[in-house]
């Protein structure tokens, strides 16, 4: 079996100033090789943080190098910029089974005391990634992130804390250990993010480390804090767990397991939603038989003498931790389990939520307590929808977007919008430069900037289909301007789960404000606008496939001052998927419904105060629908509208009037001409569509009418 170790790299808090030499005690962890060693920072008295006037202490060139950093002036590249659209982040190529080899081989006694280590899955990070260090949990073993490594380490400078399974260093002793690393981050960058992770006992150290630095800017991931463990349900187990024989301690490890982690979830990890019911149950039982057996070397992770001590050193983290609280001053995101069997995890979450100045929560109701080792999501997929993914002092939906990996587009479209993709089986049009109509999305031009500019459907239901089939055909990510309810308003904060608000995130939404629709036309963006808005999306019986615009041209004029193409597009299907029975004027009749709907759009106009324009006017409700027998989605883009030279657009309001006219009647063309075509189509049907899918090709082939 090749040594774990060999996935290593040097850490960077290891000193490279020989003027430091003093400071840092070097351990190698045995490898058998030379050149890829771990080495330890000395957790002693002595602070590197006294020579922080020195610069150039930390490295540049990615996760790990040896290579002193070089302050060099040089433009800042946009993170969609370094990274490409469905990326390969290798999330669900390992597994908790990699984990515990891992493990075995980075137990080894060698003397040494905590240290910092970076895996070489993470790999090379974009340029100017902020720094993100991994607190382990009770295990010590720093490598809890393994299914995680290499997407993190795509966008940030992952750096991971070992404690050596025969290490007691007191939590006091390991707080200033973090601490000396993100004060000499902090000296090195002060304007960049400080990243900590949290899992469970590390959760306890990062709130810590938080409120003795206040001023410092760290974001924090909690996963399942410990600063619970008082309350855990566990603690009339814990003396009897001190007191059990040395012969029988091997069975802890299994006790463990099934208290603190979830198995078949922990076996879920790799396993695509696209397979059959079969195939995952095959995949599922060949991976708990290879996980089981596996478990025993637990026992050598955390052997009696060890999980005696950590037992006491939690219980001395969380009173530690608990009584500072009020100090921290981080964002904070806590991920909570449901079913976390060694701590009220829920409980706890509410509770940080309302005790910190500034913490998000999202819920994973199926999940243990070994959240991270097991099937829920990517973790970046967590930061970048909760919008916790930054380079500088506050996040921005342009500089600071990650585009979508491949495992988040499978996941998005196969388990979050599965539903409505495969019931409305859409059929894309376009039309090329000629005035032809064809099939797919061929008439589109690929080079932006290019602006979208279409009819909302009822409930924005066509939304996830055109994403999918931007990326899917022309591997384009299409950034669509969004209401600011979905970011600020209550829908963002009316479910802690990872839900449709966070999603439309990941899949690149803006606000809809005039500085980010400038920013995205600036960058060459693809960018989706619907001049209707939620009055459209949100309509009244009888106003289907009727646009309700403003009367202000400002996105035309915006468009040409970039020389923007813009594509009016036309959407149909909502009358084939649902019926609409109770709109806002039967919503208002009704008692009770219609207070509790004026509240909303109270507490809805204060929040969007700061947005232009007629979006805070729209009054925002939840229509009745009554579902129908799917039919099908069509859209037809039109013939682009190229504004290259046609700056004069800017300023001459009349004519800028008339060309936003002409798009409007070609939005409303494109939805007629959808309306009579589509009585053509023989597969319009779900019925029709599943038996032609079955017989001939995948849902996304199925043929539609001939334009």
């Amino acid at each position: 079996m090749a040594s774990a170790i060999l996935t290593f790299r040097v850490s960077p808090f290891s000193g490279i100033d020989p003027k430091l030499k003093p400071r840092f005690r070097a351990e190698r962890l045995a490898s058998g090789d030379d050149n890829l060693s771990v080495y330890s920072v000395n957790g002693g008295a002595g602070s590197v943080m006294e020579e922080k006037e020195k610069k150039g202490s930390f490295l540049n060139g990615g996760n790990g190098s040896l290579k002193p950093r070089i302050e060099q002036k040089m433009v800042k590249k946009r993170v969609c910029e370094e990274l490409e659209v469905l990326w390969d982040d290798g999330y669900g190529t390992k597994t908790v089974k990699d984990y515990l080899i891992a493990a075995e081989e980075m137990i080894k006694p060698d003397g040494g005391p905590p240290r910092w280590f970076c895996p070489v899955e993470c790999g090379q990070p974009i340029n100017d990634s902020p720094l993100l260090l991994f607190l382990p949990g009770l295990d010590g073993v720093g490598m809890g992130l393994i299914l995680h490594h290499k997407a993190l380490g795509k966008v940030f400078k992952v750096q991971c804390l070992h404690i050596p399974v025969q290490d007691r260093t007191p939590f006091e002793g390991l707080v200033k250990l973090v601490e000396e690393a993100i004060r000499l981050e902090h000296t090195s960058r002060p304007n960049t993010p400080i990243y900590l992770v949290g899992d469970s006992f590390g959760g306890c150290l990062a709130l810590a480390v938080a409120a003795r630095n206040p001023t410092i800017d760290l974001v924090l991931i909690l996963a399942n804090p410990a600063t619970s463990f008082g309350r855990s349900q566990l603690q009339p187990l814990f003396p009897i767990l001190e007191a059990f024989p040395d012969g029988l301690h091997v069975t802890i490890p299994y006790l463990l397991s099934l208290v603190m982690g979830e198995p078949v979830k922990m076996a879920t990890v790799g396993i695509e939603g696209r397979l059959s019911p079969l195939q995952k149950i095959e995949q599922l039982s060949g991976n708990l038989t290879a996980l089981l057996p596996l478990l025993s070397g637990m026992a050598n992770i955390i052997p009696k003498e060890t999980l005696v001590w950590k037992l006491k050193l939690l219980k001395t983290a969380s009173a530690y931790t608990n009584s500072r609280l009020h100090a921290v001053k981080a964002e904070v995101l806590v991920l909570a389990s449901d079913k976390d069997n060694m701590l009220p995890s829920q409980d706890e979450a509410q509770r940080l939520m309302n005790s910190l100045s500034n913490c998000k929560v999202r819920r994973f109701k199926d999940n243990g307590h070994t959240l991270l080792l097991e099937d829920s999501l990517n973790l970046l997929t967590i930061i970048k929808g909760t919008c916790k993914y930054r380079h500088s002092k506050k996040h921005d939906f342009i500089a600071d977007f990650v585009p979508p990996s491949m495992s988040e587009f499978k996941y998005a479209f196969d388990e979050v919008a599965g539903y409505i993709r495969f019931a409305s089986g859409s059929a894309m049009f376009s039309t090329m430069e000629d005035g032809k109509i064809v099939q797919g999305l061929a008439g589109v031009p690929n080079e932006g900037p290019v602006l979208l500019v279409g009819y909302h459907m009822l409930m924005g239901l066509e939304l996830s289909c055109l994403i999918e089939a931007f990326l899917r055909e022309k591997k384009i990510m299409v950034r669509g301007i969004a209401h600011p309810e979905l970011f600020w308003g209550k829908l963002q904060s009316s479910s802690n789960e990872f839900a449709f608000s966070d999603w439309v995130k990941v899949m690149g939404a803006l606000p809809v404000t005039a500085n980010y629709l400038f920013k995205a036309l600036s960058t060459k963006s693809h960018v989706l606008l619907y001049p209707g808005g939620a009055r459209e999306a949100l309509h009244y019986k009888g106003e289907e496939y009727k646009l309700f615009w403003p009367e202000q041209p400002e996105f035309v004029r915006m468009a040409a001052r970039f020389g923007a193409t813009i594509v009016p597009f036309g959407t149909v299907g909502e009358d084939d998927i649902a019926e609409l029975v109770l709109d806002y004027n039967d919503w208002m009749k009704i008692p009770v419904i219609n207070e509790r709907i004026k509240e909303s759009i109270r507490d809805g106009i204060r929040i969007r105060d700061e947005t232009d324009g007629e979006v805070g006017n729209q009054q925002l409700f939840i229509p009745g629908m009554l579902p129908k027998i799917p039919g099908r989605f069509y859209y037809l883009f039109g013939k682009p509208i190229k504004l290259k030279g046609r700056e004069d657009l800017t300023k001459n309001r009349e004519d800028a009037n008339d060309l936003y006219l002409q798009v409007k009647s070609e939005v409303q063309q494109c939805i007629d001409y959808l309306l009579k075509k589509r009585e053509e189509d023989p597969y319009r049907s779900i019925i029709d569509r599943t038996i032609y899918g079955a017989l001939y090709s995948s849902v996304d082939q199925v043929p539609a009418f001939k334009p």
